[in-house]
This record gives structure tokens, sequence and C-alpha cells, in this order.
């Protein structure tokens, strides 16, 4: 029942907002894009990018379901912009694969800007995005530049390393969001700053259990030297009282940036099971959540 309800919350949205059936098509904006998306390939870009993020980042998919219609198809550009870059990580054996295509995505940017976008459906609806939004640069940049350091297969090396990684691609993303809306704020910035820091922050911590299956972890390694605890015994799954603490500190630090929004419910359900990390009620994904944004949005309260 509660799934169903969700479906039908985030089906009801995705009617509202027109993804799912064919958009209109901006008028044209001249370069290279504009000749090879037309009519109904236009729409098909806005779907394409709906689709990765609803398959990739259902919180993100969600939360921009929420947004003005005149900001959603950018929200779902600049998420499905982020899921490609994230994914490189996770799909190369390589590095020098992965710097390749960092370096595709920063040519794209700098074509984007010089209104000749490369013809790839996600790379299509950033220019749309741009062209509406004037949005800034430097934080695509930002973005780009932070993920590429990041395909260094290592641990962070200290939890201020990991924030500084969240401040560069979450709270860099959120602030395009904040542009998608008309906010340029400092005021909101600096909320979307410890957003950022503790969606970055808590995304390291679900992680952890998929990581460890493939015989890595990124912990910050300050954290998990102070407790005597290695990456082994995250590998092998180990739940002793100084692993836990590893989590409890880290997800501390999550909570000094944040403690009224979604990300909350996560850092509680961990307080339940004692920080077990690897406990099977954290793996699965919140059928309510729909529905809890939703009322939430309503309510005007984040």
């Amino acid at each position: 029942m509660a799934g169903t309800m969700a479906g039908a919350v985030a089906r009801a949205a995705l009617r509202r907002g027109g993804i799912g059936r064919r958009l209109e098509r901006p008028p044209a904006l001249g370069g290279r894009a504009a000749a090879g998306w037309s009519g109904p390939a236009a729409g098909g870009a806005v779907q394409y990018c709906a689709e990765l993020v609803r398959k990739r980042d259902y919180e993100g998919f969600l939360c921009s379901l929420l947004l003005p219609v005149e900001s959603r198809t950018s929200a779902f550009a600049l998420r499905a912009f982020n899921v490609e870059l994230a994914q490189i990580k996770d799909s190369i054996t390589q590095k020098t694969t992965g710097l390749m295509r960092m370096q595709f995505w920063r040519d794209a940017v700098e074509d984007i800007y010089n209104d000749n976008p490369p013809h790839q459906p996600v790379a299509t609806e950033l220019w749309r995005a741009v062209k509406r939004h004037n949005l800034t640069k430097m934080w695509f940049t930002k973005i780009i530049d932070e993920r590429e350091k990041n395909l260094d297969d290592r641990a962070y090396r200290s939890i201020q390393e990991l924030e500084t990684y969240a401040e560069n691609t979450q709270s860099a993303l959120l602030y395009l969001t904040l542009e998608t809306l008309g906010v340029r704020d400092i005021h909101a910035d600096h909320a979307a700053s410890h957003i950022g820091k503790a969606q970055g922050i808590v995304t390291c911590l679900r992680a952890t259990p998929y990581h460890c299956t493939r015989q890595k972890v990124f912990l910050p390694m300050d954290i998990c030297m102070l407790h005597g605890v290695s990456q082994e015994d995250f590998i092998r799954g180990k739940q002793e009282k100084n692993v836990r603490d590893v989590i409890y500190d880290i997800a501390s630090q999550a909570h000094i940036h944040l403690e009224h929004v979604a990300l909350d419910d996560y850092l509680y359900n961990m307080r339940k099971v004692d920080f077990n990390i690897f406990h099977p009620s954290l793996q699965k994904k919140s059928t309510l959540l729909p529905l809890y944004l939703y009322i939430r949005s309503w309510k005007k309260t984040y």
C-alpha cells in the first residue's frame, strides 16, 4: 500500500511537470545543438535526463519534482550531469580512461558556454539550462575538478578532506540549483554549503557497504586511526564497538551541518541500529519518501 501511494505521488508530480510526454521545444538559441536537437528530440533529451536521475539519484529525482515547472527540467539536467560524472569512477579500470571522460565534460562545458554544445542529451539540456538561467560556469568547473581528483582510489585523509570534496560537488550542485530558482543570496548559499557537506558525508556512509563488497574503503583515515580501525575491518563487515564509533564520529560531523532535512532520516535510522553501517534496514529504499517530501513541500517545512 505504501509503495502504491508513493508511486502515485511521484507519477502525479511527473504529470504536472510534463515529464513523460513530449515537451514543447524552447525558442531556438543558435549553435550546434539547435541543429542537432529539434522538436521531439529536445523532449527526448529532457526525458533522458529525468530517467537517468530517477534510476541513479532517486532522492534527487523526487526533490526535483517538487521544484517549480520553470526550474524542473534544468534541475534534472544538473543532476544528470552530476550522475554522469559520478558514474565515471565506478565504470573504469584505468585512471587514464577516467581522465579522458572528465576531459570530455570539461570540453563540453566550454562548448556550452560558447553556444556550441556537443550532440549529447545531458550536454544539450545543460546548454538550455545555462541559457535560461545564466548559470555560473565556475560551479561546473569545480564539480569536474573535484570529481577528477577523486578518481584516485584512496580513502579521504581526513574528515576535512571529505567536507572539501562535498563542498565542491554536492554544495556546488545546490548553488546551481538555487540559480535555476533565481536565488543568488549569500544566506541561501551558506545554507546550501552546510546541506551539501552533510549530504556528501551521508553519501559516503551510505556507499560504504557497497564499496566494501569491492574491497574498497573511502572513510576518513584520521577517524579510523583514532579508533584503531583498519580498512580490512570494514571489508570484513566487523561490527565491534570501535567500528561503530568510527561511523558515529563521521555521522556526528554530518549532524553538525544539518539537523532537519531528509538526510536526517538516514542519520536517525543509523542511530536506531547503534551505528552498524551494515545493518540491512539501512540498505532499504524508503517507499514513503515521495509522500514524506511532498508533505514537507506542502507545509513548506524542510
